[in-house]
This record gives structure tokens, sequence and C-alpha cells, in this order.
């Protein structure tokens, strides 16, 4: 089977003119670190199989109702390395079973890959979590980004966020001492991302259509650049991996809330702020929070997490919706560039449809502004920030300002139909 592969984070910008790291879709295939943004390779398939719902139907409505809390706070402010656009929160992890738990901040809130991974340096020596097993020995994984890899363990963690839980989940672990050499193919997928600096956080919270990151193409072989069985030697070597014991969407885990989720950001001017507070809800159509209302509904590929989007006369077909991208990414000949980034010499409006596998289509116009006086400001939020791409259309964090942004998980039903899909 054609391997499937995941939506990651994509944080390229600092204060420079080009980019400083991040990550981007993840194939295998990398970019270098002030490469430019590199879009997605397809996200991982579902669990349980299946593709979108057609409309609302009776099975489609029979969304269990909830009265858990589901709110969790999110933000843009500093981050490291002076990364602009980075939407963190903070997460709890517990050994599972227990109440010996920790609270991580800065983690990165990505609607575009699945699965929490977090610096194993974050974690109090106190906070053991139990390997998940690999044969005879224990899982490690190695996870692509455009700009670089994380190597870790693989371990067995429950998941608070507001006031739910993921319980006993597999979690990435990067930079677990348990496993100290990185295999060979891992490492030359770019550089390492394996401290805060080259992370830009903690960790990355990836919530988005799909409840594995990697879906029946690691369950069914040992693909390059995935999974890996490792033993008491810290020795690896590549390894098909059951989907139980991949990396998990921990909202899909949730007991409830567990069919979506939906980030709320406000409205910022169009030269940025110097922060942002929203919100991260958890469910769609589950409590009164999280109602579809008149969003517009674009459904995705089923197999790889893909829309369409015509702009500006061209057609990209491998479009994505993704918090964890701090830019729009697009090629455009009109633009001056400087770096990576356009900067034209006044703000520019751009018309855009979004279209959905079903042919449904959404306008969107969005500004793009000068990237070298965006930089040049203090702040660190901003809904104009754009640059250029080899392929694909990214819809990143600008995207999600003053809009809400729902993420419905493939396969689970949701009040308009099964996921996945996106609604704004």
């Amino acid at each position: 089977m054609k391997p499937s592969v995941r939506l990651c984070a994509l944080f390229l910008a600092c204060a420079a003119l080009t980019g400083c790291g991040g990550g981007g879709g993840g194939s295998p295939q990398s970019s270098s670190q002030a490469g430019a943004a590199s879009s997605p390779g397809a996200a991982s398939t579902p669990a349980s199989g299946g593709s979108p719902g057609a409309g609302n139907t009776s099975a489609n409505l029979n969304v269990p109702q909830s009265n858990t809390p589901n709110v969790q706070p999110i933000a843009v402010n500093v981050a490291p390395g002076l990364t602009r656009n980075m939407l963190t929160t903070s997460v709890t992890l517990c050994q599972a079973g227990t109440d010996n738990c920790a609270t991580v901040d800065d983690i990165q809130v990505d609607t575009g890959s699945n699965g929490l991974r977090i610096l194993a340096s974050a974690l109090p020596a106190s906070l053991a979590l139990a390997a998940v097993p690999s044969g005879s020995g224990v899982t490690g994984e190695c996870a692509v980004f455009g700009s670089g890899y994380a190597w870790g363990a693989v371990r067995s963690a429950d998941v608070r966020m507001a006031g739910q839980v993921a319980a006993s989940i597999p979690v990435h672990l990067i930079a677990d001492t348990a496993l100290p050499s990185v295999p060979a193919d891992c490492a030359s997928s770019g550089p390492a991302m394996l401290t805060v600096a080259g992370l830009r956080g903690n960790g990355i919270l990836g919530i988005g259509l799909f409840t594995a990151d990697c879906g029946s193409g690691c369950a069914n072989a040992a693909l390059p650049r995935w999974y890996y069985r490792c033993d008491a030697n810290g020795a690896c070597v590549a390894s098909a991996q059951a989907l139980a014991q991949q990396v998990a969407n921990p909202v899909s885990h949730f007991a409830l809330d567990n069919n979506g989720v939906v980030i709320d950001l406000p409205a910022i001017p169009d030269r940025g702020a110097l922060s942002v507070s929203g919100s991260l809800i958890f469910g769609i159509g589950t409590q009164a929070n999280n109602m579809l209302g008149g969003a517009s509904i674009v459904k995705a590929n089923a197999m790889n997490g893909y829309l369409v989007t015509n702009a500006a006369g061209q057609t990209y077909a491998q479009s994505y919706i993704d918090s964890g991208s701090n830019g729009l990414f697009f090629r455009n000949t009109q633009f001056p560039q400087c770096g990576f980034w356009y900067c034209p010499s006044s703000m520019q409006t751009v018309s855009a449809a979004i279209v959905g596998v079903d042919g449904a289509s959404s306008a969107v116009s969005f500004p793009v502004g000068n990237s070298t006086a965006l930089f040049a400001s203090p702040n660190n939020a901003f809904n104009s920030l754009a640059g250029t791409t080899a392929r694909g259309f990214g819809w990143g964090l600008p995207f999600f300002y003053g809009r809400r942004v729902y993420t419905a998980i493939a396969s689970r039903n949701t009040s308009a139909g099964q996921g996945p899909y996106y609604a704004f």
C-alpha cells in the first residue's frame, strides 16, 4: 500500500526576512531550514475507514451531547526564536491511571498533524511514562517536518485538557534519553528538532482530521522514517506499528466531545497585534458553544485530507487548513519576495475559493502585507503574513483570525455528517 503521510506543523519566520526553521508537510520529504515552506503530504487514513457523510441524515445527527468542560485557552505570544504566529496552549500529561501529572506550557496547537509530541526535557524526572512496546523491544518514531525531524520514543500517558481526558494513549516523547541514537534515515531528513530552539516550543499538539498519525500504511508495512522497533541497546529498525499503538490525536480519545475541534480567535488589524488570546473548543455540535450555525462546510479528501483552492487563475489541488503553519503559503509571481516571504509595497487583497471534494465552494478574501515591515514591528500575530511554496496552498494561522474554524475528524458523526471536513 502506498504509505500515508501526515500534515505537520509549519513555523517558519522569526525577525529575519527569510524563514528560520519550522515544519511543513512531512511525507518523508524535507526542506532545508532556510527553505521555502513545503506543502504537506497527505494525512493519515482514518482509523475506521469510510468517507465523509453526505448531508444531514438521522445517523449523522446521532451526536452524543455533553456538559463536560470543553474550552482550552490558546494564545499567540512571544515564541522562541521570535517566531511569529505561533499558536500555543498548555497540556497536562499524567502517568496512565494515576494523578502523577505535569502541565507543560508552550505547546503548539496544530490542526495540520495528529498526535501529541513533547520534549522529554519538558517533563520532570518523577513522571515516568511507560514505553509502548514493539515486538520484544520499544517503539521509536521519526516525525519528519518540512524543516527537519523529531526523534524519540513512543510512550503511554493520560492527556488532560479542560475537563477532558484521553486515557492511556500513545504520545511521542522527543529526545527521549532511552533512545539516544537517531536512525540514519531519520537523521538525513534535515535539521534536528530535538530542543526548544529547534522545535520553537515544548511540543506540538496535533488535533487534525485523523485519529492517528500514520494510519493503515504503517499498520501494514515497515515504512522508512516512521515507526521503529528498538532493542535494549537502543538499536532501531523500521517496523510496522499497529493502529492502536500509533501516536494518537488526543481529541479522538475523549469520552465525549471527540468528533473534532473549533479554534476561535478574534480578528486583528492587518498590520498585526502584539498578542492574541482565544479558545480551543472540543467537539462539534455536542454543546451550545460548538454548534456549526451558519458555517460553510468544505469536505476534505478522506484519504489524504486535501482540499482544492482556486486563486488568481490557478488551481491548487493540494490545499490544507493548518493552524500550525504561521503564514499563508502559495505561488504568486506578481508579488515581490523578500527571502521566502511576500513584501508588496502596500497591503494587497487576494480573493480565493476553497473547494471541497463534493464541489461545494466557499469564497475567501485575505490581505497580504509587506513581510519586511511586519517583522520589523513588535507584533507577534499577523493575518497578512504570506510566503511562497513549491506546491499547494497552505491556509495557515492568518486564516484563523476573526473566524471560528472547525476541524471534523474522519468517520466521526457530527450534525453536518461525518468528517473529515473543515467549516468556517
